[in-house]
């Protein structure tokens, strides 16, 4: 073999490894790949629904169409979820929650050990909706309105799955700036879950969103048989759906609240602007973090998305990652005597 011949083997066989570096350079990084979507509640809550919604139609937004596949992990009012997506979860942008609870940070804020997550570092990627709560509260119990919980000898029960969950610091927020009193049971795996315990007599209410509320059963059966009756609302407008239902601000007003519990108010119900938010591992490389934000926004206007919404009859009011990213700093950003009023009202 000539020297000449065996110079051109080496430059054929450079050439070919540098053809074949750029073309896995120009490969999508997402092409092949999995995506795996978290859900921190029990399978059939909303949250598990708007989780494998997005799922269902992102990854064609996303360039290499990964497959998404979706992973129940509940526990602790999503807590688990979210340690789980901070500290296991690679950095590497397989691995979202799809949809969580948005105010897991009032955990942080006041120092609760199980918190093992840094609320402010999460990517956030974007929220499909933003929403104000209710309560309902079962028809056939003693408490029609909040002055007769104001008023009862013995509070109604209402469950929750943690001390994040609307579910918990509502009637929490209700007792501080409204004078009621509740019982409330924590530990549920998920909303259905409380649900279950309001039809067979253990419970008596609970609070969450009112998009939930009016988005599937069993609250379309119960509203048809006037199985509970919603007493409050947060919003300071009131619902449309919900007219005759009073919100927080109009009891505020009738009871004289002190100015001191309206700011915390405030700053507990500023939860509800995130929605029910996407978010990632902390680290993931910064392309990465744009394809899935921008996948996000065109997931929200993508025509198959939108007629799959219309037809669940749900709620679609998105809030791009750097919308979420800035309101989230700024909740993170307490000064000491609002927490200190937290702690007290998640003691």
């Amino acid at each position: 073999m000539t020297k000449a011949f065996s110079g051109f083997l080496a430059f054929l066989a450079w050439t070919l490894c540098f053809a074949s570096s750029l073309q896995a350079q120009s490969e999508p990084f997402y092409k092949g790949k999995t995506i795996k979507v978290i859900v921190g509640t029990t399978p059939g809550a909303l949250y598990d629904q708007w989780s494998r919604l997005i799922a269902a139609h992102i990854g064609k937004h996303i360039p290499g169409n990964p497959e998404l596949v979706a992973q129940n992990m509940p526990g602790a009012g999503h807590k688990i979820a979210a340690n789980y997506v901070y500290n296991v979860a690679k950095p590497d942008g397989l691995t979202v929650i799809g949809s969580i609870v948005p105010t897991l940070y009032f955990d942080q804020l006041i120092g609760r050990k199980e918190v093992q997550y840094d609320w402010a570092k999460f990517v956030w990627i974007g929220s499909p909706v933003e929403g104000e709560h209710q309560m309902y509260m079962r028809a056939d119990s003693p408490y029609k309105t909040i002055d007769d919980v104001r008023k009862a000898s013995e509070p109604p029960r209402c469950g929750s799955q943690s001390t994040a969950d609307t579910a918990y610091y509502l009637p929490k927020l209700f007792e501080e700036t409204l004078g009621t009193k509740f019982r409330l049971v924590t530990g549920y795996p998920g909303g259905p879950d409380i649900d279950l315990a309001v039809e067979r007599g253990e419970l008596h209410c609970r609070a969450f969103t009112i998009e939930a509320f009016f988005s599937r059963e069993p609250y379309h059966t119960w509203r048809k048989k006037a199985f509970v009756r919603n007493i409050i609302q947060t919003g300071r407008k009131k619902d449309p759906r919900l007219p005759d239902t009073p919100t927080i601000y109009e009891l505020m007003d009738r009871y004289k609240t002190s100015e001191s519990a309206r700011r915390l108010a405030s700053v507990i119900l500023a939860g509800g602007a995130l929605g029910r938010p996407m978010l990632a591992t902390p680290g993931i490389p910064a392309d990465r973090v744009k394809i899935l934000r921008e996948a996000f926004k065109k997931t929200m206007n993508d025509p198959q998305f939108l007629d799959e919404i219309k037809k669940r009859n749900y709620e679609l009011n998105p809030k791009s990652g750097e919308e979420l990213e800035s309101i989230v700093k700024e909740a993170m950003s307490q000064p000491p005597e609002v927490i200190e009023r937290m702690k007290k009202l998640l003691k």
